[in-house]
């Protein structure tokens, strides 16, 4: 937390300073009212009446003016930290790879940016200053009335002892049940972001009441959980707005005890039961402090776990930029395993694309085609061996300028809720207007000219207003409009008809011919787009060499694009 404190620094101590000035000016009101009833009203003098109600006037409107300051300045303090915190949270989850998402729930790592940041805000903003605020009015209380009446002003102070366990046992309690809010509020949302995505899917099947009555089941938890924390925390509040009360009572009976023997004045008994009138609002605040204290405690659990993972792929401390890459790629010695297996997808792999050569990767589903193609733009990192641009290890070249030179088209097209400009031009989006209609030409996108708004037409969520084929000619542009000196195409023609698959393979043709590519492919058509085939069998490469002479001399080469055939067929 300190990092996103320390430029707000200043501002806290003022929001703190104007927090304890309003209270300091709230706590001289009795004091003056005491004067009050002792001297004007009890010698019925009207002309000393006067500068002691202005000075209440001065106070009680000193005390607005500094609660307004306080405000203020706590809204811009507190907002300012949680978004730099989430700023942070979101530039961290961009940092970590692929791998982690695939383990974490959406809506685990929304909760975390959104309503666990939320509460971290309010007990900075709301908390941390009334926990010094009440901690000093409490005592600056106690002190007085001791002062004006030792009796009296230590039963007050004994009374309040029993909030400090009543205080560490609620602590404990509340901070379990926060947790569980918390991480039952995140499994909800996941289900709502996966309703929301997989729409088509469940009303396609009709599973509409299933989906519905699973996410109800989770409200329902969710629910009786929020209202076990809600009864925990009525409980304690409740307990504690009776303590002052009972201090209340005993200081009025007591109080008037002491003024008929002549111990206090009435005017001192007015100020003693104004005071302590004015320790409830502490005493009562300390419900809301100490839960706001657990639940930004266990959401800042919930975040540092994000944060505690280190991105498995960043740059080296030495890494240099790749400069005019010409493309040539290399597999040395190849090993992957995902972490926590002991089998590994890719076992000593060794391939070698030669500047401005087009090399397909063809193999059985699960062979680690796809896992081959991550390699390069280093969405993944080799276990063992390496892979090399020019010579260079890709663990060795900053990642910005790697994945400039890298362009990468997935069989799964991801498009953002944005303009088709814009998805386009992710990459590279100082792109000229000439660039990316060449891109989409390229890639035989020119229906986006018919679309409502042209380029500017919002595609929505994951591009779902377009259909499959176009969303994946859409990400092929986005992969070409920077001319790549490398281009790794995870199969991105899978979704395209017929006749849209033969015009933009032929596009795709002349792209190829510029630069240095490696295609996974499931399709005859596409693999005649290669210089070269590579066969992967079970993590290894069986077979290199010319698409006609693996059909001639490898069997199982014929095997495989026959099964892929019949697959489409069906």
């Amino acid at each position: 937390m300190r990092p996103y404190v320390r430029p707000y620094a200043w501002r806290m101590v003022v929001m703190v300073l104007a927090a304890l000035g309003g209270v300091a000016a709230s706590i001289v009101v009795p004091l003056v009212t005491a004067k009050v009833v002792d001297g004007p009203i009890a010698h019925h003098d009207k002309a000393g009446l006067l500068p002691l109600a202005l000075l209440a006037i001065g106070l009680g409107v000193a005390e607005a003016v500094l609660i307004f300051i306080r405000r203020w300045v706590q809204n811009t303090a507190t907002l300012g930290i949680e978004r730099r915190m989430r700023d942070d949270l979101y530039i961290h989850l961009q940092a970590l790879p692929p791998s982690f998402h695939d383990q974490w729930q959406s809506g685990q790592l929304l909760s975390r940016a959104t309503s666990d940041l939320s509460a971290i805000r309010r007990f900075t903003g709301f908390g941390v200053v009334f926990l010094i605020v009440n901690v000093a009015t409490f005592a600056t209380i106690i002190g007085l009335l001791v002062h004006k009446d030792a009796l009296l002003g230590t039963l007050v102070a004994v009374t309040l002892l029993p909030v400090i366990p009543l205080c560490a046992r609620f602590e404990r309690r509340y901070r379990r049940i926060s947790r569980r809010v918390q991480d039952q509020q995140g499994d909800v949302a996941t289900q709502v972001e996966e309703a929301a995505t997989g729409l088509r899917v469940i009303k396609a099947f009709g599973r509409r009441e299933l989906v519905a009555g699973r996410f109800d089941e989770s409200a329902r938890t969710l629910r009786g959980t929020q209202l076990e924390q809600a009864r925990l925390r009525a409980g304690f509040v409740s307990f504690l707005d009776l303590i002052p009360n009972v201090a209340l009572a005993l200081v009025m009976l007591l109080g008037a005890f002491a003024v008929s023997s002549g111990r206090l004045t009435l005017g001192g008994l007015v100020a003693f039961i104004t005071l302590v009138l004015q320790l409830v609002w502490p005493v009562e605040a300390l419900g809301f402090i100490l839960a706001s204290a657990q639940e930004a405690a266990t959401a800042a659990q919930r975040v540092y776990e994000v944060y505690d993972t280190v991105p498995a792929i960043r740059d080296d401390p030495q890494a240099q930029p790749l400069e005019r890459a010409r493309g040539h790629v290399r597999f040395e010695g190849v090993t992957f395993a995902f972490e926590g297996s002991d089998e590994p997808v890719l076992a000593g792999v060794d391939l070698d694309v030669r500047p401005g050569e087009t090399l397909a990767i063809v193999g059985s589903s699960g062979s680690g085609k796809s896992t081959l193609a991550m390699l390069v733009p280093r969405l993944a990192d080799v276990t063992q061996g390496r892979v090399t641009i020019d010579g260079h290890d890709v663990r060795e070249l900053t990642l910005q300028s790697l994945r400039s030179a890298v362009a990468t088209a997935f069989e799964e097209p991801i498009l953002f809720s944005a303009s088709v400009r814009e998805n386009v031009t992710l990459g590279h989006p100082d792109a000229t207007d000439a660039e990316v209609e060449q891109a989409l030409a390229l890639a035989q996108a020119d229906f986006v000219h018919d679309l409502p708004w042209g380029l500017q037409t919002r595609v929505g969520e994951q591009g779902m207003s377009l259909s499959g084929g176009q969303r994946q000619r859409l990400a092929l542009a986005r992969a070409v409009i920077g001319r790549p000196a490398v281009l790794v195409l995870d199969d991105p023609l899978s979704a395209l008809d017929v006749e849209t698959e033969h015009l933009v393979e032929r596009a795709l043709a002349r792209v190829l011919s510029t630069t240095t590519a490696i295609v996974v492919v499931h399709r005859p058509s596409t693999v005649a787009l290669a210089d070269r085939v590579a066969l992967l069998r079970d993590g290894r490469v069986q077979a290199v060499g010319t698409h006609s002479d693996l059909m001639a001399t490898v069997p199982e080469y014929a095997d495989v694009l026959g099964q892929e055939e019949e697959v489409r067929a069906s």
